[in-house]
């Protein structure tokens, strides 16, 4: 799973999620991509799960670019505890989502098939997506 190898501080705010993508948002490396449609937070598991299923339709040729990275810890506290003592430990790490983002890259295969990988793919993440392909210039 992807996780930071260090961080200038353990914790972090809540953040929000309001706008769209500025940076990110076109499609650089390969000529298939997944779209993020609507806002959210995309664990480093979710990421990990989708990676799988696009390297499962890969394995003949092709190549897989992960656009986004899990850089944000959120922290949680065990059940049945009260109110009080400090924020929790940090439990795992996501990325911030917001739309217009791209989050995988195909490259190297045929458009059906990655039309059905990155759909397959695009079904493990919590936030709406879409295929793109890239414009001919």
């Amino acid at each position: 799973m992807l996780v930071p190898k260090r961080a200038k501080f353990r914790k972090q705010f809540r953040g929000t999620m309001a706008g769209v993508a500025l940076r990110g948002n076109k499609i650089v490396f390969g000529d298939f991509a997944l779209k993020a449609a609507s806002c959210g937070w995309i664990s480093s598991r979710q990421i990990e799960a989708g990676r799988k299923v696009l390297t499962r339709y890969t394995a003949k040729g092709g190549r897989v670019w992960i656009r986004i990275f899990p850089d944000k810890p959120v922290s949680d506290k065990p059940p049945e505890v009260r109110m009080g003592g400090g924020k929790g430990e940090v439990v795992d790490y996501v990325a911030v989502v917001r739309p217009g983002r791209i989050i995988f890259e195909m490259g190297g295969i045929t458009e059906s098939i990655a039309k059905q990988a990155l759909l397959t793919a695009g079904s493990k993440l919590p936030v709406k997506t879409k295929f793109l392909v890239k414009e001919k210039k």
